[in-house]
């Protein structure tokens, strides 16, 4: 009989597996009532919580941490169930923590490597600069993922690996797909966070651009509420809300992620407005349920699957010592829906 996992837990009780996670962890953002449905799952189940590595007495003990910062994000959903399906086949245990908003996520991780026995960490999302003498006392094999960490200043003497697609690059294709649907008032809904995939996807926005000698308009520049989680819908929504209800005239909507991009879309909506009629919304990422939002999203999508597998099984043949570390760029595709579409004549 095939052991039982989080996600069948998840499955079970009609809950994500971040909401599993909280649940397990006794994080204070998760209902009390669903959390004690959660656990009454998993006591019938028997389930052991691999992220319980207390229970791990044995000093053969094998443990990798998953350090995700935006857990909320339905983007690393897939992310995590792909990484611990691996790492249970592998005999792994899976040690799950969500890294706040505030929390530096290699602080986090330095406190972890202290908690449990840890081969290696894997960071899914957070900041993509950290100074050398601080990841350098880290004292296992680490990878990040998703991130697109600079690496160009600060390998030195620390070996780590990084797996991600080139958030400038691909950002500045979505614009210019905007762009030459002949849209100019392009709004663009990102986190402020100076050294954050936001700001990656910023810098792409504003590449496309200066390519064609043309301004950002700063007033369209939306920074999402620091208070609530970075990506999620509803920071997309109040903070697409807040845009509109300024008077700046806006084509188009592009959104650092799927899940603001969906949250502006309600916030366009209920503002009487039609999508793609009136204003063109697009994000970034290419979570599932952009596929099936009404409309389609058009976004970037990345290869979740692809970058999820690589980023396990790299750091499992790492710490097995039959891999050194790599640094590996992924492209991304551009999938237009029905979101988007060419600026009407006025």
């Amino acid at each position: 009989m095939a052991e039982t996992t989080i996600k069948d837990i998840a499955k079970q009780c009609g809950v994500g597996i971040s909401t599993v996670s909280r649940a397990i962890n006794n994080h204070p953002d998760i209902n009390p009532e669903t959390r004690k449905m959660i656990m009454k799952v998993i006591e019938e189940t028997g389930f052991i919580p691999n992220n319980s590595a207390r229970n791990l007495k044995r000093t053969d003990a094998k443990c990798i941490a998953v350090l995700v910062k935006g857990i909320t994000n339905p983007f690393f959903s897939n992310m995590i169930q792909i990484i611990e399906e691996e790492t249970q086949r592998n005999r792994y245990a899976l040690v799950l923590r969500h890294v706040e908003a505030y929390e530096d996520e290699v602080d986090v991780a330095l406190e972890l490597e202290k908690e449990k026995r840890l081969r290696g960490i894997v960071f899914l999302g957070g900041r993509f600069t950290h100074s050398e003498e601080k990841i350098g006392k880290l004292n296992v094999p680490f990878i990040f993922s998703t991130i697109g960490v600079d690496i160009s200043d600060q390998i030195g003497r620390v070996e780590f690996s990084n797996i991600a697609v080139d958030d400038k690059l691909e950002s500045k294709r979505m614009t210019e797909y905007l762009l030459e649907l002949g849209h100019r008032r392009i709004a663009f809904v990102t986190e402020r966070q100076e050294e954050s995939i936001g700001r990656r996807r910023i810098e792409g926005y504003r590449a496309a651009f200066a390519d064609r000698g043309l301004e950002v308009r700063e007033e369209l520049v939306c920074y999402v509420q620091d208070e609530l989680d970075h990506f999620s819908m509803e920071n997309g929504y109040i903070t697409t809300r807040k845009l509109l209800e300024s008077g700046e005239k806006v084509t188009a909507i592009y959104a650092a992620s799927d899940s603001l991009a969906i949250g502006a879309c309600r916030a366009v909506l209920e503002a009487g407005m039609r999508i793609p009629e009136d204003i063109s919304v697009a994000g970034y990422d290419g979570i599932e349920l952009g596929e099936y939002y009404n409309p389609k999203l058009t976004t970037i999508k990345q290869p979740v699957e692809e970058m999820a597998k690589n980023t396990i099984r790299l750091l499992l043949d790492v710490i097995a010592g039959r891999q050194e570390h790599q640094q590996i760029i992924f492209p991304a595709e551009l999938v237009v829906r029905e979101s988007t579409a060419a600026v009407k004549e006025s």
